[in-house]
């Protein structure tokens, strides 16, 4: 059985480190000592505030988001697997482990229309190049893979998780969910 979490109280202090951070961390040497500057907050404060709002939940990663087509990956597919639900979790591992695979998540299927329960998103310069590092997951995976497919973008979407309004040092916020 899953517990519930409990709620995590921010002050005035955490809703500005989110709302200076949410957008991204600055692009230089020491981004938490820049987000520190700006708020007028210790740096080592900012790092363990952070810190402690990861492991609360209230900030669920920080990670480098790139855009692939920038960097010259103009062919990007998302390659998708119906393997056995028991054991998901351990070829998800191994397709995960790959160095060109970026992330890899479990799915429920949608039967009959939708057999895959499997995702890894596989980046690389031309389509033959994705299908290449495809067919070697496909080998990794061997006959547990009963079916696949690769569903390739053909735009770039905004990504951007929830935001927090600014809205100086108010007791609330209003959320906006960018669609």
């Amino acid at each position: 059985m899953n517990a519930v979490a409990e709620p995590v109280a921010l002050d005035a202090t955490d809703r500005r480190i989110v709302v200076a951070t949410q957008a991204g961390l600055p692009l230089v040497p020491k981004p938490y000592h820049a987000v520190a500057e700006r708020l007028g907050v210790p740096a080592e404060e900012v790092m363990a505030r952070m810190r402690r709002m990861l492991a609360a939940g209230v900030i669920r990663r920080i990670g480098v988001v790139p855009n692939h087509y920038r960097i010259g990956y103009r062919a990007n597919g998302m390659s998708v697997w119906n393997v056995p639900d028991e054991r998901a979790d351990e070829l998800g591992a191994k397709i995960g482990a790959a160095p060109f695979v970026s992330h890899c998540y479990r799915r429920q299927r949608h039967l009959p229309e939708w057999p895959y329960n499997l995702f890894a998103m596989v980046h690389g310069r031309t389509r033959s190049e994705v299908e290449e590092r495809v067919a070697q997951l496909s080998a990794l995976i061997g006959p547990a893979a009963r079916s696949s497919d690769i569903l390739y973008s053909v735009r770039i979407l905004k990504k951007t998780g929830l935001r927090i309004e600014d809205r100086g040092l108010r007791n609330h916020f209003n959320v906006q969910v960018e669609t």
